[in-house]
């Protein structure tokens, strides 16, 4: 929604490209039929674009945001980018550099968001209980000098009760069996999370083979999908290492 698309630039001297608008569609894509959110970024009149294999021409520059549920929790984001050229309507996809820098972009974002709600939630905290602190010593000022200390017979014969009642009077458990639980956990593991197949595969810093290998990761590593495209996974490790695998390096879960 910002009007920018990273990864990507006309001139040397840009950052990246200024002037893309949201779209609800686009022919630059064909129809998506796999479910989830789709969203598009679109910019017009883009003279050869980098990062775009034998881009130089004038053309449509299009990027397909995809956001799909997996499990309850979790969900995988999908990026794709073209350019389609104005009078030959050739389409050139991305090296891999638009994808990587728009996910970054959008994962930085998310951060920060989630690091505002933490600190609300940790201000709030703070707060509640600073007032739960006041409470006793307000509580202890209103109480009347004469208030009665015993209470009658009958009074207090009337609040006890029999174990057994209160026992048959508990509702049933509702906690489902274990087995069930046991299944849902393996079936959302199957879904967001994947095997470094044999003989491990290099995690890069962006989603192309000349990017930095920021670690090498062995034969059966688990790793986290947190984004999609075509041929390039982007995935978390269980030390928060975030980068990118190829696809066909990673196997699902047995």
């Amino acid at each position: 929604q910002n009007g920018i698309i990273r990864g990507t630039k006309e001139y040397n001297n840009d950052e990246y490209l200024k002037g893309a608008t949201p779209a609800s569609s686009t022919r630059a894509f064909k129809e998506w039929t796999e479910g989830g959110k789709v969203f598009y970024k679109i910019r017009l009149k883009t003279l050869d674009p980098r990062n775009f294999k034998n881009s130089g021409d004038l053309g449509t520059l299009a990027v397909r945001y995809v956001v799909q549920a997996q499990g309850e929790k979790n969900t995988v984001l999908r990026i794709d980018a073209v350019f389609v050229e104005e009078f030959r309507h050739v389409t050139h996809p991305s090296n891999g550099s638009v994808e990587g820098a728009e996910y970054k972009d959008i994962h930085d974002h998310l951060e920060s968001i989630e690091l505002i709600k933490a600190e609300t939630v940790e201000a709030q905290q703070g707060k509640q209980k600073l007032s739960a602190q006041s409470q006793p010593s307000a509580a202890l000022e209103n109480v009347p000098a004469t208030a009665p200390v015993t209470q009658t017979p009958a009074r207090t014969s009337t609040l006890a009760a029999p174990p057994t009642e209160a026992t048959s009077a508990a509702p049933p458990s509702q906690t489902p069996e274990p087995h069930t639980l046991e299944q849902r956990v393996r079936d959302l593991r199957r879904q967001v999370q994947r095997l470094v197949k044999a003989p491990g595969a290099p995690l890069k810093s962006a989603p192309f083979h000349t990017a930095t290998t920021l670690q090498s990761l062995p034969t059966g590593a688990e790793v986290l999908v947190v984004i999609s495209t075509t041929y390039w996974l982007g995935v978390e490790t269980h030390e928060g290492q975030h980068g990118w695998i190829l696809r066909d390096d990673l196997e699902l879960l047995p």
